[in-house]
């Protein structure tokens, strides 16, 4: 999400680096930068023309930190602007009045309607709201079907319709279910097109007329750039839009629909897809959204995603197993499977001010993430005697466990080696903040890392990030996923270990 404009915008600011001041020609050359930056973004021109000039008034104005540099004081700037263009502040569902409340999604055909119905009400039921999903789509083969899967694998309560049903009758008798069952919020899944059609705006002119929903979402693909922009401008003035649902944003959409929607509609973006499962949407935050475009992270938003993977209780548990170094392999799958749900290492470094240079070094990280899956096979085909006590793998189970991955024998041996030398760290891992604790040694890093292992200090736990370069200070909610040695080929510091044990029996 805003990869190349995040990079286009750094490149534009060094133009600034090196000014003793700002004035009027410096500034004109480097938002001339900016403005190429925002229009490859596929910016609206209006919007983007808007913005240049705030930004040139306010830089050539009295109201920058004069202890601020030149650069320092556009990149201010920008932000603050950014945040405007963004929406301004995060606006949340406003569900007021009338119980249930109504909330009806619209927007064209394959812009992700249904899929975001069933996100945003798996979201409702985390924040202890009752949702309740309704399939008005009787036109879509299959539309009914999609969203009634996805209710049940949630778990949340649906209305049965029929493509035979009308849109009015199918909603009434779901709101009237709704009420017995006391949900709180009804998501209307509604019929879309692949354009603009005065049949389509007719119906949900009479659905919003008919049941005055408190929150009418416009659902767009981002991918789509300028036209998901157009298209909402004409569904905001048939229907009155109260906010917009962006989907498809963790593609290789340039931006330019989330930066120029609120300005055009006057509807703020509310949510945000980021992924296909039904827990990859995010609450848009307009002022986090400016500082990952400007490269300076988002540490609020992965700290969220860590204290949602693991609750405070079973936080403290892993954290007692880590000073007792009684940590084994279930515990290690088991933060594996957490930090998976972080998404790409890659994306998280995305969030961490100043991991940018790190970021482009590793690329897309491919291959860790593959040795990730591989280590997790490996472990998944022990038993659970097996994984709460490795010493019991003998010869024999070592084979049965490599048939059972489909990785080798060698493979298996060097991970249960490299687990071996990080369960003896573990101690001097946790007492790395005490008096005399000393400094966290170098644990071996995913396998295909290369020279990247000083560096990154292996996949060094997210509880603190201790392998990103040292970022310390503890993440909430993480026990952390300590660093394993590649497979195979062994690691670094396994091979300087039996050096020293080497030189040790020779000089006895």
């Amino acid at each position: 999400m805003f990869d190349s404009l995040s990079d286009r915008l750094t490149q534009a600011f060094r133009k600034f680096s090196g000014q003793s001041q700002l004035d009027e020609n410096n500034i004109q050359e480097g938002l001339r930068e900016v403005r190429l930056a925002l229009l490859e973004a596929d910016v609206n021109f209006k919007v983007v023309k808007d913005f240049i000039d705030r930004v040139k008034e306010r830089c050539l104005g009295q109201d920058v930190l004069k202890s601020l540099t030149p650069a320092q004081q556009v990149v201010k700037v920008v932000h603050d602007e950014l945040v405007e263009l963004l929406g301004g502040g995060t606006t949340e569902l406003d569900l007021r009045g009338a119980q249930p409340g109504v909330i009806m999604m619209v927007g064209l055909q394959g812009s992700g309607k249904t899929t975001s119905s069933a996100k945003i009400a798996n979201l409702l039921r985390k924040r202890k709201m009752r949702p309740y999903l309704v399939p008005v789509d009787v036109y879509r083969p299959a539309a009914i079907d999609q969203l009634v899967t996805l209710a049940r694998q949630l778990d949340i309560p649906y209305y049965q319709s029929t493509p035979d049903m009308k849109p009015l009758d199918i909603v009434r008798a779901a709101l009237a279910d709704a009420k017995e069952k006391q949900c709180t919020a009804v998501l209307l899944d509604t019929a879309g097109r692949l354009h603009v059609d005065e049949a389509l705006m007719d119906e949900l002119a009479a659905l919003k007329a008919t049941f005055s929903p408190q929150e009418i979402l416009f659902v767009a693909d981002a991918m789509t750039g300028q036209d998901a922009v157009t298209v909402a401008d004409a569904f905001n003035e048939k229907l009155g839009i109260t906010g917009v649902v962006l989907t498809k944003m963790d593609g290789d959409a340039r931006g330019g629909a989330a930066l120029s929607i609120k300005s055009v509609t006057g509807a703020s973006v509310k949510y945000v897809g980021i992924g296909e499962k039904l827990s990859d949407i995010e609450v848009f935050h307009p002022d986090r959204v400016a500082g990952r475009i400007l490269g300076m992270g988002d540490m609020l938003t992965l700290i969220e995603k860590a204290q949602s993977t693991i609750e405070a209780d079973e936080a403290e548990a892993l954290t007692k197993k880590f000073q007792r170094a009684s940590f084994d392999l279930e515990d290690f799958r088991t933060q594996m499977r957490r930090m998976k749900k972080l998404g790409s290492l890659e994306g998280i470094l995305k969030m961490i001010p100043g991991m940018g240079a790190l970021r482009d070094k590793l690329g897309q990280m491919s291959v860790p993430e593959k040795d990730m899956a591989r280590i997790e096979a490996i472990i998944s085909s022990m038993t659970m005697k097996e994984r709460r006590n490795p010493d019991v793998i003998n010869g024999s189970r070592r084979a049965r466990i490599a048939k059972g991955s489909g990785t080798t024998v060698q493979e298996v041996n060097q991970l249960l080696r490299n687990f071996e030398q990080m369960r003896e760290m573990m101690k001097r891992v946790m007492n790395m903040g005490k008096p005399g604790g000393g400094r966290m040694p170098r644990i071996p890093g995913m396998g295909g890392m290369g020279g990247m292992g000083g560096g990154m200090g292996g996949l060094g736990g997210l509880g603190g990030l201790g392998g990103l370069g040292g970022l310390g200070g503890g993440m909430p909610g993480m026990g952390g996923l300590p660093g394993m040695g590649g497979l195979p080929g062994g690691s670094s510091a396994t091979k300087k270990k039996k050096q020293r044990d080497k030189k040790k029996r020779k000089k006895r």
